[in-house]
């Protein structure tokens, strides 16, 4: 499944009501006293998670958002009916930015949290809110403050289970393909995938959540290629997968050149648990493939696979091994 990852969004809150200015009438009673009831409170705009979203894609075609406007107060005292709250829904890994999609304001990190983005205003006074011992008929109200309006940008990060990263080409569509029911585009060119792609893996009962992240390349985290727009999303993984064309050349410097980038980005991500994957080992003959292992397999602590998405048994191996990196 794609999915848009940013969107800007125009939110704003409800009105107060008004007060009323009313007074009391009553038959045989000339001079009633006040009797205007208070305005309502307009709704506000309320962001809440939700676990089976995993995309902002609705938030492009409805780009303005406006919750209802408190009712007026009326006579009798009766206060006017508050303003429905506006729930919008986003998906877990949704972060709200100020307009200058710099400033964070809130970060959904589980489902179900809510985030308040635009109050509804107070409802206005009635008159007999200003009745006193000097003022029996007062005719002042006040009316309702205006609800708060923002411009906003929704930002996603994919919450996944394993990230697959490598160069642009070295088969991680393909190898999503192999290990979910996602369906992402594969062809034989770089920068396929321009959008990430989740899937989800079955296991001896058990699911993996996988996403495909689109391929780096050097100078990805100033921008260059597809740049940080999609770094960003490797964060949320809790294990990477990162795959290298085996038929490449050097192997140390395809795997190196992703690692920089990603320590170019932050630091923290080398943190993360890896498990490097030699992918299309069928193109080369056994004798070659145990060579390029062994030299490139010199000084790494992580674990290190081969496989090829042409056999299912390779890729079970492969879904094995990634249900034990986060059970």
């Amino acid at each position: 499944m794609k999915f848009l990852d940013q969107v800007k969004i125009y939110i704003k809150a409800g009105n107060g009501g008004d007060g009323s200015p009313s007074f009391r009438r009553e038959k045989y009673v000339e001079f009633g006293g006040p009797d205007g009831g208070d305005g309502g409170k307009g709704g506000s705009i309320i962001l809440k998670s939700e676990e089976n979203l995993n995309t902002l894609i609705d938030y492009r075609y409805q780009q303005h958002h406006k919750a209802e406007r408190g009712e007026n107060g009326s006579g009798q005292n009766r206060t006017g009916k508050g303003g429905k709250d506006l729930i919008l829904k986003v998906p877990i890994g949704t972060q709200v930015l100020e307009e200058d999609n710099k400033t964070l304001l809130f970060d959904f990190n589980k489902k179900g949290e809510e985030y308040v983005a635009a109050g509804g205003g107070k409802g206005g006074l009635g008159n007999t809110r200003f009745k006193s011992s000097t003022n029996r008929a007062p005719r002042k109200f006040t009316k309702g403050s205006i609800g708060e309006e923002f411009t906003v940008w929704l930002q996603l990060k994919t919450i996944a289970d394993i990230g697959i990263i490598g160069l642009p080409n070295a088969g991680k569509s393909s190898l999503l393909a192999a290990l979910t029911n996602a369906n992402p585009k594969i062809a034989n060119y770089k920068f396929t995938t321009i959008n990430p792609n989740l899937g989800v893996a079955s296991y001896d009962d058990k699911e993996i959540t996988i996403a495909d992240i689109p391929g780096l390349v050097e100078g990805a985290h100033e921008g260059i290629g597809l740049g940080i727009q999609f770094l960003k999303h490797i964060e949320r993984c809790k294990s990477l997968l990162h795959l290298i064309d085996v038929t490449n050349l050097d192997l140390n410097e395809s795997y190196n050149q992703v690692k920089n980038e990603l320590k170019s980005y932050s630091s923290k991500l080398l943190e993360k648990k890896e498990l490097i994957v030699l992918n299309k080992i069928d193109l080369i003959d056994e004798e070659t493939a145990n060579e390029v292992i062994d030299h490139f397999s010199k000084g790494k602590d992580c674990e290190i696979m081969t496989m090829t998405t042409l056999k299912k048994k390779s890729v079970s191996k492969i879904k094995a091994k990634l249900l034990s990196y986060v059970s």
